[in-house]
Formats: C-alpha cells, structure tokens, sequence
C-alpha cells in the first residue's frame, strides 16, 4: 500500500471513502454482514432435512414438506420487511430489529436440538418457532440489505453503485459456498451427546448471525438512512385493487367501455402511478410460469440431500456428507457466471443468433428440467440395491447355515431352496414367502447327515426373517430371527451379532459402544454405525479380553455378524452382508448439479436483470416484491406434491421434469409474444396520453399494450 494515501479519504462536507475511490466505508460493513447472514442461513438450511430425519424421525415425504413450507415462508415474510422498511420504520432500524428477532431464532432453534432438553414434543415446538422466527428475520430483512446498500452511494456514482451489487451478490455466493461445506462438516464429523452433534451445526450459524448484527452496528455512524418514502407496493395494492372494485361496480352497457383494466383506478390515482403499474403487470403476468423453476431448483435440499443419503460417499482421500453435496451449486456459481458472461454469451452473439433474455430463461428451465431427468435415473440405480418392497401376505426368509455341514432346509407349503444350505453360505438373496394370511405357523424341516428335525415357527407378512441353523449339544438347531426391513438411513450401517460361543460375552465397539450377547447362538439387537473400519473392539468373555475386528461396516448395508470360537487374543467372526450396501457413488449427482446451477445463472440472473430492465425506477421493488414470491410459492408447489401425492422417488423427479418442460412451452409462449420496452418512453407516451371527463366518469384514449 502508498505509504502517501491513507486508508480512509475524509473530506469536509463528504462522507468516509475507502482509499482512492468513490466508495463509501459504509458499505465494507454491509457486505460483511450479508456474508454473515448468508453463511447462518444457508448453513442452517443445509442440514435441516436430515434433521428432521433423524432427529425428529419423520418420515421424507414429511420432512420434506416443512423444509419447502419454511422455505416458502422465508420468501413471502419479504413482503412484511419492504412495508416496515418504506411505510414505518426506514432500512436501518428494519434491518436491526428483524436481525435481532433473526438472532433469538437461531438461539431457540440451536436449544431445541439438545437431545437432553424436554421430550420429542418440546423439541419440535422450540425448533417450529425458532424457524418461524429465523423466516420472518431472514426473509424481512432481504429486501432491505441490498437497497439499503445502495442507498450509500451518492446519485453520480452508478458504476460503483453497480459494480457494489456484484460485489454483494458474491458474498451472498461466498457465505453459502462455505457455510454448506462446514455444518454438514460441524452436525456429522463432531459428535455429541452420543449422536450427530445438530446443537453445534445451528449454534456456529447462530453465531454468526449475531457477529452479522454486531458489524452492522458497528458501521452505524456511517451510514446514510433515508427516512421512509411511503410503501409503494401497497400503493400499487389499492390501486388494483380500486380498478377491479370499480369495474366490478361499473358493468352496465351505457356506460363506456376502457382500453385497458387499470384505467378503472384512474377517478382515484394519478395517470403516472396507472402507467406504471401498467408496466408492472406486463411483467408479473410473465411471471405466473416461474414458481416450477423454483420448485425444482430448491429440492437440492430436500430431496436431493436425502438421494444422497442412499449413496456411496467415500472419495478416496475424503468422505464427503450428503448434505455437504449442495456446496456445489454456489461453487458452480461463482464458477459459471464469468463463463458464460465472458464466454458463453459472446460467442453465441458472434453466432449471430439473437439470445433474448426470454429465450436465456426457457433454456435454464431446460436444464434444471434435464438435471430431474437425470436426477431420476440415479434413483432408479439407487433402487435397484433396495429390499424388495413388501405386499400383505409376504414375507422374506433365507438361511444362515451355522453347522459344519450341508443342510437341507423344506417349509410347508412353499417351494424354497432346492439346494443344500453350505456351511457359512453367505446368501446371495432373500426368498419370497407366500402366507395365508397376516400370520400362519409353518414347519421347518431340516434334513442334516441322514437325520429330519422339524421346528415350528409363526411367520408375519411382511416382515424379514433369518432362519439360523446351528449345532447344540450334538444335535441340530434352529432360531428364527428378525432382519431388518429396509436399509438404514443417512448412509448409516446396521450391524448384530450372533454369539456362537459357550459362555456370554459384551462387545465393545469405536470405545463406546457396549453390547452384551448371551450364549448358544443368541442374537443381539441391530446397531447403528457410522462408515468406517473397525479393527479395534473388543469382546469381553468369562475367560478374558479379546480384540474384535470387524472390518469394513459400508454405506447402507446391514451386517449379521457371527462370533464363532476364540483362538490367541483375538476372537474369529464370520461376516454376512443382509442388504447390499449403497453402490452407486455420489459422484453421479454431480452431472444434476452441473446442470440446474447452469439453468440457475440463464434463468434467475438473467429474470431479474430482465424484469428490472422492464420497470420503471419506482416501482424495481414491486417486481423484487413479485420475483421473491415465485420463490414462495414453487417451495409451496414441493409441499403439495410431497403430502398430496406420494408415489416412487424416480416418478416424482420425472413428474416435476415433466411439469416443468409444459411450463416451458407456456412461458416460450407467452415470451414470444410479449413486446420489450423502455421504460422512459412508455412513462413520455403515457404523459402526452389525452383525457376527457364525462360526468363523474372519465372515459381515457388510451394506446393498448401488448402483454
């Protein structure tokens, strides 16, 4: 740095300037604090699928559901930040009290994830109002940061003001990008209170919340704070309202007809304010189509984190967390925008092919519609390494051969293993039982070196059993165990142990794990564990202490585990693979995230450029406004379709995929015909436009526009 220029240029009758430009100090606060309240933010919102999942135990149809319902309610609270911020309190004093109610959100919603507080029901209570709290500050202050930002620049200053909103959108980018990559980092790899450490993986986003707010008041002597100018959305509010209360009251045939809808308002509103709204609406009407986009774009965290779930994490030199995948999108984004605005785009320009903004925001639903296609052939490959899905009367057995010798295994009225069961044949698969009825008694014979022994055992439909065959006092015997039904959730591996041993033993698993196992083949319960190799447990006899190695316990699988005697210091086990453990890798993903982060850059940035370009300068916060409820209401498309309609994960991903290419068409459709623009010269014709009064009705000659 000069040594000759101070880092601050204060100049008499100027605001504090950062060294040698023309921008204001002001602004090193705001950017700060958007990059803090992203990270909170999105590093909440990054675990909070799985935390409904695991935490809470609800089902995904479920917790998907209220992910989309708060994530629909963090873009319509925006609505009730711009009325505080223009009609009552200003930006600033918005921005300090919603963030204060933002904060004690986040702390409520970090205490309700302390497994030793309350039961169940306080839980999901003190979580559901720190959202609730977390949305309305969130979403109350997003129209309020970046405006307010703005404000700080003096009116000759436009490249500087537009080069700040680059620079605010990649903190936005930069706080999302890290902040997904640690929580999944801080709830998984950090445990406490025995389990997924969630009390952490919200408390550092709270945190962070709160050093937003304390930066952002710290630059408050350097602020500019307008005072409030009137809330215009509700003026464009009344006033549609009036036009539509009017024409309502105002059908007769005598009285003569107006060229447009809004004219209807004009006994109330000025013709400036009936113009503009005229050109609002052109705009909202075009976007009716784009909530689809949103409800695709936002299942990223729902149901593309719980996809994950069911796949091979291990890269090699990391294992990455399903929810640590949704890093990609904002790294795709910082990654993509240079590209296609110094690439991309000025090529196809060269091409001589006219790349509308209408034509960039159809393409980008395209792509997020192909990363869903995509998205659904993983699930189908996913599926493939399923439990079979159970109907009424069925029921899946197999055979854990135990003994030193081939055993031949018959039941009652089924035609099952035509082969001798081997000894510690590993099963290739279950076998389909059909029953009578909810339960049925079914004989088991056993046929073992010339001797039949039948044993009894009541079956249920739809259940899983292992039928294990073992030798006891010289004699051939048998139990009839439990399995799991389907794979364990969140990439976890179950794992029991059957003692073949003569005396009792306790089991010591990862140093804190202990599981107790009686005697004579007895079987313990399932236990859930993380991926990973265990070569160190230990098993405790009546005789000593033995190591356990277990090996490998993989994503997904389930293990039956067999202690079979003890030789030297350790004991010998016998390893089968109950369900298959998740062998499609989570590197396919990445094709779908590749896409809908490309469709993001064409369609939201693109949209929004688009739409301001379309609006006159007072109404830019009608269409935010209107552009952030899309949003809203595509996270409530997502909830319907979850609790309305369940069906197979693939055939709502080519539900969505097939939805949103038929809005496409539409929004192609209505993008062909609608006419672009300027502003500035609609506001001239608007003024040289010639009125005539008729009574205490106003009949407009007006010139129609295109929608």
């Amino acid at each position: 740095m000069d040594e000759s220029c101070p880092l601050l240029d204060v100049q008499a009758g100027h605001r504090q300037k950062l060294c040698g430009s023309n921008y204001p100090l002001s602004i090193a606060f705001i950017v700060v604090n958007e990059f803090c309240e992203r990270f909170s933010y999105y590093g909440m919102r990054a675990v909070l699928t799985l935390y409904f999942l695991s935490f809470f135990h609800w089902d995904e149809n479920l917790s998907t559901a209220v992910y989309h319902a708060f994530s629909a309610l963090c873009y319509f609270t925006p609505v009730i930040g711009a009325i505080m911020a223009d009609s009552w309190l200003g930006k600033y004093k918005t921005i300090i009290y919603l963030s204060i109610v933002y904060v004690v959100g986040h702390l409520i919603k970090s205490v309700g994830a302390i497994p030793s507080l309350g039961n169940q029901a306080v839980h999901v209570i003190l979580s559901m109002v720190g959202l609730f709290l977390i949305a309305l500050g969130t979403g109350g202050i997003k129209p309020c940061v970046s405006a307010f930002g703005g404000d700080q620049f003096e009116e000759e200053h436009t490249s500087e003001r537009n080069k700040f909103f680059s620079i605010f959108y990649l903190s936005i980018n930069a706080g999302s990008l890290i902040s997904t990559f640690v929580t999944p980092v801080l709830r998984g790899d950090v445990k406490c209170f025995g389990e997924d450490c969630y009390a952490l993986a919200f408390g550092v986003p709270a945190a962070l919340m709160v050093l937003a707010l304390v930066v952002f008041i710290a630059g408050s002597g350097l602020y500019r704070k307008t005072p409030p100018q009137g809330n215009v959305l509700l003026e464009v509010c009344k006033c549609v309202g009036f036009a539509i209360k009017n024409r309502l009251k105002n059908r007769s045939r005598q009285i003569p007809k107006r060229d447009h809808w809004l004219d209807w308002a004009s006994e109330k509103y000025s013709k400036q304010l009936i113009g503009e709204v005229k050109m609002v609406t052109r705009v909202l009407f075009l976007f009716i189509p784009l909530p689809m986009f949103w409800a695709l774009f936002d299942q990223q965290g729902s149901r593309w984190t719980l996809q994950a779930t069911k796949m091979n994490a291990d890269f090699g030199i990391y294992v990455l967390q399903p929810d640590q995948m949704q890093f990609l999108n904002p790294l795709l984004i910082l990654v993509f925008i240079p590209i296609f605005d110094l690439g991309l785009y000025p090529l196809i320009n060269m091409c001589k092919f006219n790349f509308t903004p209408i034509r960039k925001m159809a393409t980008g639903m395209i792509l997020a519609g192909m990363a869903f296609g995509l998205a659904a052939v993983v699930e189908v490959k996913i599926n493939e390494n399923d439990m079979p899905r159970l109907v009424p009367e069925e029921s899946l057995i197999r055979v854990l051969n135990l003994a030193k010798n081939p055993v031949q295994v018959t039941i009652q009225d089924q035609d099952l293993f035509q082969q001798p069961v081997e000894a510690f044949q590993n099963p290739v698969e279950y076998s389909k039982l059909i029953l009578n009825g909810e339960e049925q008694s079914l004989r088991f014979t056993l046929q073992h070196q010339g001797l039949s022994l039948d044993f009894n055992y009541t079956v249920k439909e739809k259940s899983v059993y292992s039928l294990i065959v073992f030798e006891a006092e010289g004699s051939l015997s048998s139990r009839l165990i439990t399995d799991l039904e389907a794979k364990p959730e969140n990439g976890l591996a179950a794992v029991r142990f059957i003692n073949g041993l003569s005396e009792d033993v306790n089991l010591t698993i990862d140093n804190k794990r202990f599981i107790g196992v009686q005697k004579n083949y007895s079987a313990s319960e399932y236990s859930l564990l993380e991926r990973d190799k265990y070569n160190n447990g230990k098993c405790i006899t009546e005789t000593g202490e033995f190591t356990l190695e277990l090996g490998l316990l993989d994503f997904g699988a389930s293990y039956t585990i067999v202690i079979t005697n003890v030789s030297g210091d350790a004991v010998k086990t016998w390893k089968s693979e109950d369900i298959k453990a998740n062998n499609v890798h989570m590197a396919w993903q990445l094709p779908q995230y590749l896409l809908i982060s490309a469709g993001e850059v064409m369609f939201s940035i693109t949209g929004l450029a688009f739409s301001y370009s379309q609006s006159p300068a007072s109404m830019k916060s009608v269409l935010q406004a209107g552009w952030l409820l899309t949003v809203a209401v595509g996270n409530t498309l997502v909830l319907v379709v979850a609790q309305a309609a369940p069906m197979a994960q693939w055939a709502e991903f080519v539900l969505f995929t097939v939805l949103l290419f038929a809005v496409c068409i539409i929004f192609s459709i209505m993008g062909y015909f609608y006419v672009s623009v300027d502003p500035e010269d609609l506001e001239e014709k608007e003024e040289k436009r010639e009125t005539s009064s008729r009574g205490n009705m106003i009949s407009l000659v007006t010139k129609k526009t295109k929608l």
